[in-house]
């Protein structure tokens, strides 16, 4: 009853494995650093071998161009190879996520979806982690209202999934507790700093501008901002109360994951 975590150096993937580990349940990651390359399905084969139950993260993005096709396949070679649930992470508002969420569940195996929100932690442990250190917020978009979500509150919501008595054939939207526009998220992360955090709209050429000067290649960022110019236009602001119907507690509030997210220092 082995649980396979594709994506498990990641920051979703790493915090479910924590958890099953923790909790003494079989379960094996896969990455790059264990020879798991999305681009060689070969790897994808040994990495299914002999697992019941496998948690999906796709990075960049699920909506990106040919990663239908790759859940399609790896949707077919799930079945193949006997496993009896899949929990995919997925993002809301996405017609290309959802066209990925629907071609990994044409191999027939029973598949929780987690359509989830933006995430709290894309503020410290991705592209806006810089941003927020030169106290900037650059993004191509309007000072759009969002339901940030903690990624730990989604790690649970997916070992829920991944160990409860029978495998969910369902889609669950996870939300933060609140709406916030990036302007009232840069003011509470400015609180929690103490120093100015603002937020500034921008075009596509000045965000993967600001982001190379963190090292992210523009074959990175120029995707994801186009992302952001499609999803961006206010179809997220809106609240789910699945992760208290699952959880059965409150969702994790923005400024709690700010306040102990600067205590860490990651921003200093």
């Amino acid at each position: 009853m082995t649980t396979l975590i594709l994506g498990g150096a990641g920051r979703s993937g790493s915090r479910i494995l924590d958890r099953l580990t923790a909790d003494v349940f079989p379960v094996r990651s896969a990455s790059r650093r264990t020879g798991f390359d999305w681009e060689d399905r070969e790897t994808w084969r040994s990495a299914l071998r002999g697992v019941t139950a496998a948690y999906v993260c796709f990075t960049p993005d699920l909506a990106f161009p040919g990663v239908t096709e790759k859940m399609e396949a790896l949707g077919m070679l799930a079945a193949e190879h006997g496993l009896q649930r899949l929990v995919l992470l997925s993002g809301r508002g996405e017609e290309g996520a959802r066209a990925s969420e629907e071609a990994l569940r044409s191999g027939g195996v029973p598949t929780t979806v987690l359509r989830c929100s933006w995430f709290q932690q894309n503020f410290s442990e991705h592209f806006l982690a810089g941003p927020v250190r030169r106290g900037r917020l650059r993004l191509p978009a309007p000072d759009t209202p969002e339901a940030f979500v903690d990624l730990d509150d989604i790690a649970d919501a997916a070992v829920l999934a991944l160990t409860s008595s029978a495998p969910q054939n369902e889609t669950f939207e996870l939300s933060g507790p609140e709406l916030l526009t990036f302007a009232q998220a840069a003011e509470i992360l400015a609180a929690a700093v103490r120093r100015p955090v603002t937020f500034e709209s921008v075009d596509v050429p000045t965000f993967v501008e600001d982001l190379a000067l963190d090292g992210v290649p523009a074959h990175e960022a120029e995707p994801l901002a186009y992302l952001f110019t499609d999803i961006l236009d206010g179809r997220n602001a809106s609240l789910s109360d699945r992760i208290q119907a699952l959880l059965h507690r409150q969702p994790s509030s923005f400024q709690t994951y700010a306040r102990r997210t600067a205590e860490s220092g990651v921003w200093s």
